[in-house]
């Protein structure tokens, strides 16, 4: 645990690892700690995300209505650079595991699931919103990718952390899939920079379609249907595999995007399984790893056991 980064010393953070970090007007006061009457620290870690979205610098430091900002200390754009969005406590992480945090505290490795959502993120750890869509499909330009490995390093150099006070929000909170690069791969190439002294190097970015916890999955399945009006089991995996059936046209999109696989969403997976030729009990809309394999390998998401 460790006390946070004032502007000047980010900043210069930064720059040792040869990082070139704009200003917005206004990120060095620009915080949610006055709002909620929380400060921001001590401090655990760093926090890797994708914005889902485009052009959207202006939205990280401005928030939503629903969600004022600013919404990550540092904003990376795909030709735009990093930019710094704010200093103090921002609503980037939202509710995590406290077990992934102590993880991180301990830098214990690997990371435990993230099962629960019973631990403030937004107190301990900084956050990082990239460009990108999110769809696994969206690249990440070399120079960007980059930039995002020395924004971890130069910060886990600052406190004297490793790679491993590093990880992605979808490693912290149930049902989130950001960022859609590998993880693993993204802490070693923050290792390899720690090594260097300071001096960049420059890793290759390695996107990768979200995953799909195939026994989770079937928790859910079996779990959610008999379960109380808005239970939700596996909310990631549920929502990637809900929307391959609306493009299937086996669900209505007025049952997607919950989060519960329900009874509907059984049946739609049904539908699936009918089409790909199993009857009877093999088409009971519990999902299988062959079948999801196959749906995955249609609509961009691969399949973990």
């Amino acid at each position: 645990m460790a006390t946070p980064l004032t502007p000047a010393k980010m900043l210069a953070a930064l720059k040792a690892e040869g990082l070139t970090a704009h200003e917005h007007a206004g990120w060095a006061t620009h915080n949610r700690e006055a709002a909620t009457g929380k400060t921001f620290g001590p401090v655990v870690g760093v926090l890797i995300h994708h914005t889902a979205g485009v052009n959207d610098r202006e939205l990280c430091y401005n928030g939503r209505s629903d969600l004022p900002g600013p919404l990550c200390h540092s904003w990376l754009g795909k030709t735009a650079g990093l930019w710094m969005i704010g200093n103090g406590r921002a609503n980037h992480a939202g509710l995590v595991d406290l077990d992934v945090i102590r993880a991180l505290t301990a830098e214990a490795s690997p990371l435990p699931k993230d099962d629960q959502a019973n631990a403030d993120g937004n107190d301990c750890l900084y956050g990082l919103e990239i460009e990108n869509r999110g769809n696994g499909v969206d690249p990440y330009p070399v120079s960007q990718y980059t930039q995002a490995v020395l924004w971890a390093a130069a910060i886990c150099r600052a406190h004297g952390w490793s790679e491993k006070s590093v990880a992605g929000h979808k490693e912290c909170q149930p049902g989130k899939i950001d960022p859609s690069f590998d993880m693993d791969v993204f802490r070693a190439d923050v290792k390899r920079q720690l090594a260097v002294g300071g001096q960049p190097v420059t890793p290759k970015p390695t996107p990768s379609k979200p995953r799909v916890d195939l026994s989770r999955l079937v928790t859910a399945a079996k779990t959610d249907p008999g379960a109380r009006q808005g239970h939700v089991t596996y909310m990631a995996g549920t929502n990637l595999v809900e929307a391959a059936l609306v493009k299937l046209g086996h669900l209505s999109k007025t049952y997607a995007g919950d989060g519960s696989f329900g009874t509907t969403t059984v049946a739609a997976y049904a539908k699936w399984q009918r089409h790909l030729g199993y009857t009877g009990d093999d088409a009971n809309g519990i999902p299988g790893n062959t079948s999801l394999t196959k749906l995955g390998a249609k609509y961009g998401f691969d399949v973990t056991a």
